[in-house]
């Protein structure tokens, strides 16, 4: 009884550890005068409104920037996902010259974080006169997040049986039919994952974003907030408003793929 209740302690200090940053972001875009401190513990002060987030629409590119995520972010997933689930198929199950080394090579892309290719990236853009285009920043996500996910996605593929595919053989499927209507209903789960790996790696990027982007009307949304810091003054209650809505489109994703988070979809299928 007493382990019960050191646990149930546990959890409830560490979610409030969680949750109180949330509550300080909401309780400094509540407030009208623009102050990041206060001496009150007060989350909803007497004087709190929505001001901020009235402002966020209507004063500022905030839907701009939203809309541009949006697509850059959209974009990205697809991309990632039709490459991922292709090109992991392809080296779960064929065997070729160079394979072991198309993987080592993949793994080794992720020993190097993406900041330290900016250059590169930057001097290849620039060639491609991809430079403040959108075309190039699908390039550099795409790019930085697919080897990640070709891995997760050769993972699952090596756990699901090949007797499902020599099955549907014996029945006259063709090996794309194979793919697309058992493979990927039955991957499920990993394409869930590798669709919001892809997802979040651009959705919150800054750094490339910033590189790449220059035009303000096609900021992200990480690089419209940080316009809203300045050197001398930063409008903390718009900054606050627009973190609460960015983190809105995220939430909703995990909510309704949560259900899809799941493995082991693929055991029983296969009998005797």
């Amino acid at each position: 009884m007493l382990k019960k209740t050191f646990s149930w302690i546990s959890i409830l200090l560490f979610s409030l550890f969680s949750i109180y940053p949330i509550l300080y972001v909401l309780s400094v875009s509540l407030r009208p005068d623009n102050a990041f401190q206060t001496q009150s513990l007060e989350i909803i002060g007497p004087n709190a409104s929505f001001k901020n987030f009235v402002d966020l629409f209507a004063a500022t590119d905030f839907l701009i920037w939203m809309r541009n995520s949006l697509v850059v972010s959209a974009a990205t997933t697809l991309l990632g996902v039709a490459l991922a689930s292709t090109s992991a198929y392809a080296l779960a199950r064929y065997r070729f010259r160079g394979r072991n080394m198309m993987l080592f090579s993949l793994l080794m892309t992720q020993m190097f974080p993406a900041t330290m290719l900016m250059l590169p990236f930057y001097i290849i853009l620039s060639k491609l006169r991809l430079i403040d285009s959108f075309w190039g920043l699908f390039l550099i996500y795409s790019s930085t997040a697919l080897p990640f996910c070709i891995w997760q996605m050769k993972a699952y593929y090596d756990t699901i049986p090949r007797e499902l595919e020599e099955a549907a053989l014996l029945d006259g499927c063709s090996k794309w039919m194979i793919f697309y209507k058992i493979i990927l209903p039955v991957s499920s789960p990993a394409l869930v994952i590798t669709a919001l790996f892809s997802f979040m790696s651009s959705w919150s990027e800054y750094v490339i974003a910033a590189v790449v982007l220059q035009d303000p009307q096609l900021y992200t949304l990480p690089l419209g907030l940080r316009s809203f810091q300045a050197s001398l003054a930063t409008q903390w209650g718009l900054y606050a408003a627009g973190a609460l809505i960015v983190s809105v489109p995220v939430l909703i994703l995990f909510i309704s793929i949560s259900r899809y988070l799941v493995s082991g979809l693929t055991m029983g299928s296969v009998k005797g």
